[in-house]
């Protein structure tokens, strides 16, 4: 299989290591906007490097890998589909939700493959907890608690075009959130704060959010999410019923320290970051799509996932902005399905 990679940041080169080292991977084509990163990575990982994106679908591949800036998703999402090529996209799809809409309709008007980079949903904890709750270990299930922390902000310039906290970071809580439950979130009611480093402010954006979500069965939900929580990355989610309760994320390298005298210890190192905490989970979604590409199993993730945890986003930014509850049934009236 012959596979074409476009964008080779982090991600990016994460991903194209990982594509190399798969056996149903015969070549990998990779292209990015700095030709200097994509030349190192190709001598790294075996890769061809071709000048652009136009030369990548010009070599005859058998599906694409988009992990470009957020900005080009959308258009390239399009072209693929034109080309009847399957695609994985990096989250987002696009920034807003008639981006989104639009690169939607030109898969489904082709017919192909598009499958989300929510990786999340390939980690062995999230998935226990799903089978558990799924199997009715937990009993009625009435709150679930999310929370995902990142040890030091992003730099300054990259705010403006994340798309905010929600819609950059939470967004993964509210995918998995439906994932773990299979339940649909009906209302929100979300605020943050700016209190932090002055880029937060100038970019519009908060540092800190909290979101109450609560399920169509009347299960409550929270999620927490901060760019400044110095104690290291840590991502995890609490779910509690009628007979038990349980969480995931919860181990040595957990940064939460207890000050019971009885406590557990003080936890190890933390992990640096999502590329080390979620490593299994992102070569674990890169080989489903093979086996996606190769017909030998139905999409994991497709564009409407996405979209249902982008409204879910939407949702939020507006109940923080209006300092309301919002349901989600206005997102559909103001946007559509």
């Amino acid at each position: 299989m012959r596979i074409g990679l476009i964008g080779t940041g982090r991600i990016g080169s994460f991903h194209a290591a990982a594509l190399s080292r798969h056996p149903d991977v015969t070549s990998l084509v990779i292209a990015d906007a700095d030709p200097e990163r994509a030349t190192a990575l190709a001598a790294r990982t075996g890769a061809t490097e071709v000048p652009s994106a136009d030369d990548v679908f010009a070599t005859g591949v058998d599906a694409v890998v988009i992990t470009a800036a957020t900005s080009a998703h959308a258009e390239l999402i399009g072209r693929a589909a034109r080309a009847g090529l399957p695609v994985f996209c990096e989250k987002p799809i696009a920034l807003d939700l008639p981006g989104t809409l639009a690169a939607l309709a030109e898969v489904e008007a082709a017919g192909t493959v598009l499958q989300l980079g929510f990786q999340r949903r390939f980690d062995a904890g999230y998935t226990a907890a799903r089978e558990a709750v799924r199997a009715g270990r937990l009993g009625r299930l009435h709150t679930v608690r999310a929370i995902t922390s990142d040890p030091a902000p992003p730099p300054a310039a990259y705010l403006p075009l994340s798309g905010g906290l929600y819609r950059d970071c939470l967004v993964h809580d509210f995918d998995i959130l439906r994932w773990v439950t299979g339940r649909e979130v009906t209302v929100v009611y979300a605020t943050g704060s700016d209190a932090g480093p002055a880029m937060f402010r100038d970019a519009g954006d908060v540092d800190t959010a909290a979101a109450i979500l609560t399920l169509d069965d009347g299960t409550l939900a929270t999620a927490t999410a901060t760019r400044c929580n110095g104690a290291g990355y840590d991502v995890r989610m609490e779910l509690a019923g009628e007979r038990d309760q349980l969480a995931v994320g919860m181990d040595e390298r957990t940064p939460l320290t207890s000050v019971e005298p009885a406590g557990p210890p003080a936890p190890v190192k933390p992990w640096p970051g999502f590329l080390e905490r979620f490593a299994p989970a992102y070569e674990a979604e890169l080989a489903a799509f093979v086996e996606v590409v190769r017909g030998e199993r139905v999409n994991p993730c497709d564009g409407r996932e996405a979209l249902h945890a982008l409204r879910i986003a939407e949702a939020c930014e507006l109940s923080r902005r209006e300092r309301r509850p919002v349901r989600m049934a206005e997102i559909r009236e103001l946007y559509g399905d």
